[in-house]
């Protein structure tokens, strides 16, 4: 008679899943951890919180790379794109448009352009302005992703200036396109496809303190005699750099060092803009008007739409009318969905005043993670600004503290919270969540994470 054997345990979803990735999906893009134990797969979002394919729910401290700014799944963001989806679900880029592109361009101008040149909207009608006195308008490209959007903004500059060279920081990360990679510093993106690069972005220090200005405007100065300066780009705040923020005056010290050079002033804000840091664009804190802004990520709430905006004058410098063939354009150029989303994640933004809850909340969050208890051997620095967050850790000897860094992030997966590294060494452990995320919540990573700081620091 044969003897009954056990039936091996069928493998989870999240097993299947990764398996595919593994078999099916280039190895250099989806990081599966030999041990198994990243990362999760995820089946579903809304709010706050994102569930795994095993039905597991998270708290994302991440907001999906700061996309969700008004929550996973907004109610009026979805119905909007689903409405749009059922009426016309592509159009034609640059022959045909659809109202919708049109609408979100107006919106756009009114939300940066418009509103800065207005003096009775800016926070602080006080503070000193190189804002001028004429009302603008802007005009607008639109791409589907932040790298192309920073590429569109490099070929304005190239046009409106007939210079080829930009001044881009140390710490920055526009992109990996071949264009946006000539302003992306880090060599672990860069450096493999040097050869096929034009090279004519110039690097300096992005600077941490007003002791560090005067030094940025010699490097300014220097980098311009090697060639000719087209274009300072920069995040006004550094993301994946490593929550870098800069001193106040910075941004005016490039506004007018670009005015006096001839060269355009290109804010990267496809990570900081809509109300991330506690104003609806980073730039506003230091009430500097560029003449190019880059928007993305939290722009549609969910959908590959992006935007090169500037000046209305700048623009029409910098392009040619179209006489039926566009020089710059792409098959979903505008598409109606993303901009349905977008117009209603703008409204969803304003009508829940997002910005201005996202500078309460992070003017408190920062205090809680400067109040942490760290443990011998470690040491951290807290700062950001809004819900754009970082804890540095460093070694006792100022290396930078990677692994315990990678250990706490991966322990706090497995607590339910989902963050992420950012900086060179990842060493940064980073908090950009939706801006709807509630103080309790909050909290509650802060109760994991110092309970994780200590476990990661015992022998």
């Amino acid at each position: 008679m044969a003897r009954p054997t056990s039936k091996a345990p069928a493998p989870s979803r999240t097993a299947v899943v990764l398996d595919e990735l593994a078999r099916y999906e280039s190895r250099n893009v989806t990081f599966l951890d030999p041990d198994g134990t990243w990362p999760i797969v995820w089946e579903r979002a809304q709010g706050t919180h994102v569930w795994d394919a095993e039905g597991r729910r998270y708290l994302d401290l991440t907001a999906a790379f700061g996309v969700a700014a008004a929550g996973h799944a907004n109610e009026a963001v979805v119905r909007a794109g689903s409405e749009q989806m059922g009426r016309l679900l592509h159009a034609m880029g640059d022959v045909h448009p659809h109202a919708l592109k049109a609408a979100l361009a107006r919106e756009l101008s009114r939300l940066t352009f418009e509103r800065w040149s207005r003096r009775s909207d800016r926070s602080d009608p006080s503070e000193p302005s190189d804002q001028p006195a004429a009302p603008l308008h802007a005009k607008t490209i639109f791409c589907n992703s932040g790298f192309e959007a920073v590429e569109a903004a490099l070929k304005t500059a190239h046009l409106a200036t007939g210079c080829p060279g930009i001044i881009a920081f140390q710490g920055a990360y526009h992109g990996l396109g071949y264009g946006a990679l000539n302003a992306t510093h880090r060599g672990f993106f860069r450096d493999p496809f040097r050869q096929q690069l034009r090279e004519f972005g110039s690097f300096i220090p992005f600077p941490a303190t007003d002791d560090d200005l005067r030094a940025t405007e010699r490097a300014l100065t220097a980098a311009a005699r090697k060639s000719k300066i087209g274009a300072v780009l920069l995040e006004p705040m550094q993301a994946r750099g490593g929550i870098n923020i800069p001193p106040a005056a910075f941004l005016p010290l490039l506004r007018r060092w670009c005015d006096r050079h001839g060269a355009l002033l290109i804010v990267d804000e496809i990570y900081t803009g809509f109300g991330r840091t506690g104003r609806w664009f980073a730039c506003e804190h230091s009430a500097t008007v560029p003449d190019l802004i880059c928007l993305g990520k939290a722009l549609t709430g969910g959908f590959p739409l992006s935007a090169c905006v500037g000046r209305a004058d700048v623009m029409d410098t910098a392009w040619p009318a179209s006489a039926g063939e566009a020089i710059h354009t792409s098959t979903f150029l505008g598409h109606p969905v993303g901009c349905a989303m977008a117009l209603a994640q703008i409204r969803e933004i304003g009508r829940r005043k997002l910005p201005s809850r996202a500078a309460a909340l992070g003017l408190r969050a920062l205090d809680a993670l400067r109040q942490l208890e760290i443990p011998a051997g470690l040491r951290a620095e807290a700062r950001g600004l809004g819900l754009l967050l970082g804890l540095e850790l460093r070694l006792a000897d100022g290396a930078p503290a990677t692994a315990a860094s990678l250990a706490i992030i991966k322990a706090l997966l497995h607590r339910g919270f989902i963050l992420l590294p950012e900086g060179e060494h990842a060493n940064v452990i980073s908090f950009t969540p939706p801006l709807t995320i509630t103080w309790r919540e909050f909290a509650a990573v802060l109760r994991a994470l110092q309970a994780e700081l200590h476990r990661v620091a015992l022998p």
